[in-house]
């Protein structure tokens, strides 16, 4: 719910690292409450943080996606967002024509709706990653410092 608010709200968003974070701890915390004498290493930690991560990668996604279709056809309010794409994809153009002698054909297709919905889709999923890598080494971590240690049977 936090990083949620995140996305909302500007301010919350240097916090939202820290929130994945502890959504991890959070969860390893209230699985190992309900079943104390579980088993709990940095593996199982990192399973619990991975599936941590797929849920608010997942609910992020969902969030953010509805979020962009009430802005774009109901509120009319994408032009910023459009218009910091269009910098970007000039800024993309001049260096592919300075890198290499591109066809004009080639430059023109950066220009489709079809690579820039392409363009959006790899941005949100090198986000995706991020989410998950921090969830999941945030799970393994806490899963560490939380393990159980089994004592030898006499």
């Amino acid at each position: 719910m936090l990083s949620l608010a995140a996305t909302r709200f500007g301010v919350l968003s240097p916090l939202s690292e820290l929130w994945i974070l502890g959504g991890s701890l959070t969860t390893l915390t209230l699985y190992q409450h309900r079943r104390p004498l579980a088993r709990m290493d940095a593996a199982i930690g990192a399973r619990i943080g991975l599936v941590v991560g797929l849920a608010l990668v997942l609910c992020l996604g969902l969030s953010m996606a509805i979020a962009g279709l009430v802005a774009r056809y109901g509120l009319h309010s994408m032009g910023p967002i459009d218009v910091n794409l269009n910098q970007q994809m000039q800024i993309l153009k001049q260096r592919l024509a300075e890198a290499n002698p591109t066809p004009p054909e080639m430059l023109r297709s950066l220009d489709a709706p079809e690579f820039r919905a392409g363009f959006m889709l790899a941005g949100a999923a090198m986000l995706a990653g991020f989410v998950l890598v921090l969830s999941t080494a945030g799970g393994a971590v806490a899963g560490l410092l939380r393990s159980t240690r089994r004592t030898p049977a006499r």
